[in-house]
């Protein structure tokens, strides 16, 4: 198992980057992963990301779709908060697995 290191936190990584223990995650840490991939968090990035620790934890599969019908974003805004792969950054940011219906 690996460490990364941001500003304030050291936490258990994947190999892909991932958070292993979705416990370690708090929004400080959120902020810091965002800024180091040229994200600035938002109210609105913070809605998204809470939604998706929601239904991880409730054990409900993550999808763009659903996301989309959350109410909170549309699926075109989502993919504006969340360039390069927006299920991929924004589980990772929100220190959950990368869903599976991601390659």
């Amino acid at each position: 198992m690996a460490t990364l290191t941001y500003d304030l936190h050291t936490v258990d990584v994947n190999d892909e980057g991932y958070l292993t223990d979705p416990h370690q995650w708090s929004l400080e840490l959120a902020h810091e992963m965002a800024r180091e991939m040229g994200i600035e968090l938002t109210d609105t990035h913070i809605a998204v990301l809470n939604f998706l620790r929601e239904r991880y934890l409730a054990e409900q599969p993550l999808t763009i779709r659903r996301i989309g019908k959350s109410g909170i974003v549309t699926i075109k805004e989502f993919y504006g908060l969340f360039p390069g792969g927006p299920l991929k950054v924004s589980s990772k940011i929100a220190g959950i697995p990368k869903p599976a219906s991601c390659v």
